[in-house]
């Protein structure tokens, strides 16, 4: 570490887990604590199977640094472009940002979940550097890792469904067991996250064992891919026979888990070969989601809750105005989308038997640009976060919602406010990870802080009271919070979408052949 990098660092306290006692650093007025293991190594017999308690250690650990990134399809871009992060098998292991590691504290708790499309992320990625959230908000701020790909999310025979899903609960109870002594408090833990980290806590809260394990969640760009057993075994099927063994536990754990990557990324780009097979899930060459396997996820988040699984939970689900936007101009696309493209997306991803004409109707003036990233925005996220939302209320829970519309300012403005744009804002992160990207080649404003801060008053008021500052949602008057350079509470702005998808029912997606 240079000098300026430890600059506002010293030796911090120490704080005795159930594991084991741990010292963290003093990092400019935070005591912050990194890589502390809550679930052994899932390697060696522990390969494939669900999170085993972590041994016990002697003495005092230094909890100074991240935990290796758990093995996945590409590399982790830090401050210097490369992996700057160790590397190890301990994947497993949480990191704590507190005010005060103080028992009497009892602040409350901020339990972050990353995304990733379920094949790629990390807790000690720059972006998620929570010291402005838990200095902001006078509370502490866990992040951890999951399995995700093959290792965490591929349906195998011989291991449980959802393994990375069963490492977040194991997480929360460490949160539960230990996380007062680090001045939290385990009654008032708030779950957040985005993208697939989204999607996580969303069947978090249809899952049986995350029961009681935190009181509040904050969902953003909640994907609504969730597969069926029967599409996630044939995923497998063809995911194990990139590496030439069948899909089992035992044959998978005959490779090494840095190299089973390679199948993974591998199966990614030929997923549009198996689209009369796997209908939408094939053009995400995303080969993985949490399975509704009827016993680790034993439903759908949206009909879970409607059936009143959250009613005890309260939950903000929102999105980003332009989610698709920045997977358009990541591939290239942008102003290059056809007329017949735009058809067969409609034709794929819109509901009903007249979806196509219905949103050509909608918006006569459509580009097909424009109807290629409305549909698969509406179908990928903003759909998915609205009816998580109506799901909630529907269940007798209670809910807010928002939209996101402040354009990124990189690039000349062209990625609009897109996916992910929340992370860099959120987490006040513009020069890291995404941030890099949607802030490239400008100054973060005093209207892009002004929102960051606003971002950051909101989530964290939420955690302490359940009241992030506009009203809860109901589906009558449909009010949202646009999270703009000025902010408003209005009807939910995306109204021809909500209605052509008004009645919709996210199902497990199914094997089609």
């Amino acid at each position: 570490m240079t000098t300026a990098e430890s600059r506002g660092r010293t030796a911090g306290p120490v704080v005795r887990t159930a594991a084991g006692a741990v010292r963290g650093r003093r990092e400019d007025g935070l005591a912050v604590f990194r890589g502390i293991p809550f679930a052994q190594p899932p390697v060696g017999e522990a390969r494939f199977a669900a999170p085993r308690p972590v041994r016990a250690w002697e003495g005092t650990r230094e909890a100074y640094a991240f935990g290796p990134p758990p093995p996945q399809e590409m590399g982790i871009q830090g401050r210097t472009r490369v992996l700057d992060v160790p590397l190890g098998d301990d994947w497993l292991t949480v990191n704590v940002w507190t005010p005060e590691a103080d028992p009497a504290a009892r602040r409350p708790v901020m339990v972050w979940v990353y995304g990733g499309a379920y094949k790629v992320g990390h807790s000690g990625s720059p972006g998620y550097d929570a010291q402005h959230i838990a200095r902001d908000g006078d509370l502490v701020v866990v992040t951890f890792n999951h399995r995700v790909g093959t290792e965490g999310f591929a349906l195998v025979e011989g291991a449980p469904a959802n393994r990375g899903l069963l490492d977040q609960v194991a997480a929360l109870e460490w949160v539960r067991d230990n996380i007062a002594a680090f001045g939290g408090d385990p009654d008032r833990v708030t779950v957040f996250g985005e993208s697939a980290g989204a999607g996580s806590i969303a069947a978090l809260l249809a899952m049986p064992r995350a029961a009681g394990l935190f009181r509040r969640a904050i969902a953003q760009s909640v994907p609504g891919t969730y597969f069926s057993e029967e599409l996630a075994r044939d995923i497998a099927t063809a995911l194990a026979a990139e590496a030439g063994l069948r899909p089992t536990a035992a044959d998978l754990a005959t490779v090494d888990p840095r190299r089973l990557t390679d199948a993974g990324q591998a199966l990614g780009t030929k997923m549009l070969q198996y689209q009369d097979r796997w209908g939408q899930v094939a053009p995400t060459m995303t080969p993985f989601s949490p399975v509704v396997d009827g016993e680790v996820l034993p439903t759908t988040p949206w009909r879970a809750l409607a059936a009143g699984a959250g009613r005890d939970i309260e939950l903000i689900a929102g999105h980003n105005r332009e989610e698709f936007r920045l997977f358009l101009v990541l591939g290239g696309l942008l102003g290059k989308i056809t007329d017949e493209q735009a058809t067969a997306a409609l034709r794929l991803f819109a509901p009903g038997p007249d979806g196509e004409r219905a949103y050509r109707a909608a918006f006569p003036d459509a580009t097909p640009d424009e109807l290629y990233e409305r549909v698969q925005s509406d179908w990928l996220f903003r759909m998915p976060s609205l009816h998580l939302a109506e799901a909630q209320v529907a269940g007798g829970g209670r809910a807010f919602g928002y939209e996101l519309t402040w354009p990124a300012p990189g690039s000349g403005g062209v990625f609009g406010a897109c996916h992910g744009l929340d992370i860099p804002l959120l987490f006040r992160t513009f020069g890291a990870d995404l941030g890099n990207l949607l802030f490239a080649g400008v100054e973060p404003s005093p209207e892009a802080e002004a929102l960051s801060s606003r971002l950051r008053t909101s989530w964290t008021a939420f955690a302490r009271t359940g009241d992030p500052g506009w009203p809860a949602y109901d589906t009558e008057r449909r009010l949202v919070q646009i999270l703009d350079a000025r902010p408003e509470v209005t009807t939910y702005p995306e109204e021809e979408s909500r209605r052509m998808w008004e009645g919709y029912e996210f199902p497990a997606l199914p094997l089609l052949a």
